[in-house]
Parts: C-alpha cells; sequence; structure tokens
C-alpha cells in the first residue's frame, strides 16, 4: 500500500508481481463492511479493522499531535501520532498509517520496534533459571537498590529501531564481583526502560515534539519497579490506563465509533481512565549517568559479526 494515496502501488504490485484484480479494497479502520447473516449474530455489524500496534494507540486514545504509548510485551513497540502528515524518519524508526475515521484524513505515526524486552525475563527463567515465574522478578530486582553498574543489552537476534543491525550480538557489561543475581534482575528491567528512552529520543528529533507523557499497556506494566524506572529515565510521566488491554478496546473503539456507539473521538477519551502514574523521581545528572553507560553498552554489540556471516 501507498502511504500517501492509501491504495495498492502499482509499481510495487509490479515488482513483486502481484496482481491488482486479486488484492481486497483498501477500506478504512472505522468503518461498517457488512452484517452477520445468520445464528445469534444475525444483524451485527462487522466494523472496526485495526493492526494490533495501531489498535493499542487507538484504544489508549491517542488521537492528538504528540500523543504516544508504549506497548510492553515479549518486544516494545512505541508509537507517536504526527497527525495527518507521513513523516519519514530519519532516525531509524517507521512510518505507519495510524487509522483511518471513516471519510475524514487518515491519521499517521511513527513506529519504534524492539526486538527482546519481556522476553529478557523469559530468558532469564528460562535459560538461566533464575526466577520461577516472570512475575518473580520484580522481587529479585528489589532486593538491591540500584543496578551496580550492570547493563545487559539483549541484542539476542540483533538490534532494532533505531540502530537495524543485524549482527549485532546481546552484552553483560560493567560486571564485577560485586554483582549479584538482583543486579541482573535489575538490569534486565532496566534494559527495557532504555531502549524505550532510545525510540523515544529518536521519535522528538525527528517529529520536533518533545515527548510530555507516555501511555503504557500490555503485560509488563503491572511491574511497578519498571514503570517508575522508565519514568526516571525518560524524564515524564508513565500513565498506565485502567484497561490494560488496548489492542481489544482500540478495535472496539473503531467499531463504536462506525456504528454509532460513540458520536466522536472525544466521547473516547472521557471512556479512557487513567489507573495509575509514576512521575519522573530522578535527578537530571543521575539521570545522564545512567543513559551514558548505557549507550557505551549499546556500541558493545555492534558488529559482532562481519555482515556477510551474521
Amino acid at each position: 500500500m501507498n502511504l500517501e494515496t492509501l491504495d495498492w502501488d502499482d509499481e510495487l504490485l509490479d515488482t513483486i508481481g502481484v496482481p491488482r484484480p486479486m488484492l481486497p479494497e483498501i477500506r478504512p479502520s472505522s468503518a461498517v463492511y457488512g452484517e452477520v447473516k445468520e445464528g445469534a449474530f444475525a444483524g451485527v455489524s462487522v466494523a472496526g479493522d485495526l493492526g494490533d500496534q495501531q489498535a493499542a494507540t487507538f484504544g489508549q486514545t491517542c488521537f492528538s499531535v504528540g500523543e504516544a504509548k508504549n506497548t510492553y510485551g515479549t518486544g516494545n513497540f512505541l508509537l507517536l501520532n504526527t497527525g495527518n502528515e507521513a513523516v519519514q524518519s530519519k532516525n531509524g524508526l517507521i512510518t505507519t498509517v495510524g487509522y483511518k475515521i471513516g471519510d475524514d484524513a487518515a491519521v499517521y505515526c511513527l513506529e519504534g520496534s524492539i526486538a527482546i524486552t519481556g522476553a529478557l525475563v523469559q530468558w532469564l527463567r528460562d535459560n538461566l533459571k533464575m526466577i520461577r515465574s516472570s512475575g518473580e522478578v520484580e522481587d529479585l530486582a528489589k532486593t538491591v537498590e540500584d543496578n551496580g553498574g550492570t547493563y545487559i543489552v539483549p541484542a539476542f537476534s540483533g538490534l532494532f529501531a533505531p540502530y537495524w543491525k543485524g549482527n549485532a550480538r546481546g552484552v553483560f557489561a560493567g560486571l564485577t564481583r560485586f554483582v549479584t543475581n538482583g543486579h541482573i534482575a535489575r538490569a534486565a528491567l532496566e534494559s527495557t526502560a532504555f531502549q524505550s528512552r532510545e525510540v523515544a529520543d529518536a521519535m522528538n528529533a525527528d517529529s520536533g515534539v518533545d515527548l510530555e507523557s507516555l501511555k503504557v499497556d500490555g503485560g509488563m506494566v503491572v511491574n511497578e519497579t519498571l514503570m517508575q524506572f522508565q519514568a526516571d529515565i525518560l524524564g515524564v510521566p508513565v500513565i498506565r490506563p485502567k484497561v490494560a488491554e488496548t489492542t481489544s478496546l482500540g478495535a472496539a473503539y473503531a467499531a463504536g465509533l462506525a456504528t454509532g456507539f460513540w458520536a466522536e473521538v472525544e466521547d473516547l477519551r472521557e471512556n479512557w481512565v487513567e489507573d495509575k502514574r509514576w512521575e519522573p523521581q530522578m535527578d537530571a545528572s543521575t539521570r545522564d549517568e545512567y543513559y551514558k553507560y548505557w549507550k557505551k553498552a549499546v556500541t558493545r554489540t555492534f558488529d559482532w559479526f562481519e555482515a556477510e556471516d551474521a
């Protein structure tokens, strides 16, 4: 699909050999596509069609330029609303259509994808046997006051945004004999926040708009130690909604708008409810010191293999 025309791109179709007639019509994210013909749901409209991360962005009601959400799962996906302009990234991000409501103009987003976040906690559980369940990682991390100088960059299969280095591999950096399993657990959680900070910095550079707050969702947002560190390392509030399953919620919002259950997007804002907010507590100099060593650790992952061997 051509991002500007919102229709199939003839040049790309020719290049990859896909005949246009075999492709379906591209429809808005919020529209009625048909109705159920038989059974218990006969007469019910089929409406609302959003991809995973776009749906989560819609469910977080990020309808204004500069609003962003971050989904914390096995990987992380941070999306920033850039309005009706498809901003082409110069800092390693993806330009995508966020959503299109009926006949309104399309709304675009910048997206930053991080490969390994929650999967690192799973790795501590399954490979290193440090914890018995993912939920135990927070308690283990809280046995220490800080990371003890330890940084984990989980480039298990390369680095995604904003680096896109397929020949990078993971590293533990800053290890000393002082380091315990608590420090490793804390460093694992912090790596999620550091990677999200790097994507947020790239978004600030591309959009020219500084992030003012970050809405969060996904399985890892129950980890309050991580959420506080995320607020600290970003220097902005981190906000968790009452309904954390924002992907399903976003699809429902889009369907509800199309069928008239809600009249406008402002009704959706009123329906969205904040559950908890974490304010930054770390001073700027400490934040900069942490981030400096993170960036240093990331460079150690680069070019572990020659490009042709990766």
